[in-house]
């Protein structure tokens, strides 16, 4: 660890020492069991690799000046793992025993929590895998739950700075009534080609439009949308988006900051009228976005011309992170201190 430069850690993996798990069979939930193996053992026939019975959360725990450990909405995660359950037919994980076990791995791997000051959090990834071997398309009898650790930094490379984002509408994330409001590995998989396009092209992510009739602004490929105008805070509403967690929190935040919250639908017309918009998620934080460029209609929407960040955008980044850290009092009860 003392080779480990906590400032210039990517978003990306990086081996710990523990994870839990725990297995689902005859109709329970078994108890927690720690593993220090990266890998696990799965039937090659089992329904999460067929038919994408797989669900997953992403949850930060941060170091304050204090020293202490906080974890920010596990009961928040926990909730939507079961809603993703639900929304693909697996058996829910109780939420006593999903923030046990998240407490659990923390402390466990208690020395891979980066320092206060450094940019860096440790990121938790809950996982539940059907794992009945099936060949037919029905839901599995047995599953586990598994929830690993990694240190990570910023989302983007650039950190809290504007990045540009394009619109392709010849693409979606997710279709109408489907899983797009749940956490599972398919939305993601379906953003992949659109994303490494928009990459490419030079920019950030894709901002998707509703699947279906390409009018109004859905949301990012890893990130809900959310933009500032007369002292509003305006984000999507739509059954193929999922329920950000950090968006619920920012919501919060600008009500009580004297900001009037709308949750609607959002015509696409409206983009040019507002005067800051950024991305919001666990991994992306808050990211506010410097242009958007719609590539189909030949049109770019610009909300920075200075490099910096909106005033709306960063006060809320930093009162977001100041609570997650500790540097500010919690007044929701949003964080848990582990250690």
């Amino acid at each position: 660890m003392e080779n480990l430069n906590w400032s210039e850690l990517p978003f990306g993996y990086l081996k710990t020492d523990y994870n839990i798990r725990c297995y689902y069979q005859h109709g329970q939930w078994g108890e927690l069991e720690v593993n220090s193996s990266e890998v696990i053992n799965i039937h090659m026939a089992a329904t999460c690799l067929h038919y994408g019975q797989e669900a997953f959360e992403g949850l930060k725990a941060f170091r304050g000046k204090d020293g202490k450990i906080r974890v920010f909405r596990m009961d928040e995660n926990a909730l939507r793992l079961q809603a993703s359950s639900r929304g693909i037919k697996m058996a829910e994980f109780p939420v006593e025993k999903f923030q046990e076990a998240v407490r659990k791995v923390i402390r466990l791997n208690e020395r891979f929590v980066p320092p206060c000051g450094s940019g860096a959090s440790l990121y938790i990834r809950p996982l539940l895998l059907g794992m009945e071997a099936k060949v037919g398309v029905s839901p599995a009898s047995e599953y586990m739950f598994l929830v690993f650790v990694t240190p990570v930094g910023p989302y983007f490379k650039t950190g809290f700075k504007p990045v540009p984002v394009c619109i392709m509408r010849e693409y979606d994330r997710a279709a109408p009534h489907g899983t797009g409001a749940f956490k599972v590995g398919g939305n993601y998989a379906a953003s992949l080609v659109a994303g490494n396009i928009a990459n490419e092209k030079g920019y950030a992510t894709i901002l998707y439009l509703d699947p279906k009739e390409k009018k109004y602004i859905d949301e990012c490929g890893p990130a809900n949308f959310f933009a500032i105008r007369n002292n509003t805070y305006i984000t999507s509403a739509s059954e193929s988006i999922l329920p950000s967690i950090t968006n619920m929190s920012l919501r919060q935040l600008a009500a009580d900051m004297g900001l009037k919250v709308e949750c609607r639908p959002i015509p696409i017309e409206e983009l040019s009228t507002f005067e800051e918009a950024a991305e919001c998620g666990t991994a992306a934080v808050v990211t506010p976005i410097s242009r958007i460029d719609d590539l189909n209609e030949s049109r770019s929407y610009l909300f920075s011309f200075d490099g910096k960040p909106g005033a709306v955008c960063e006060k809320l980044y930093h009162k977001l992170l100041a609570i997650q850290t500790g540097d500010e009092p919690d007044p929701y009860g949003w964080t848990e201190i582990i250690v």
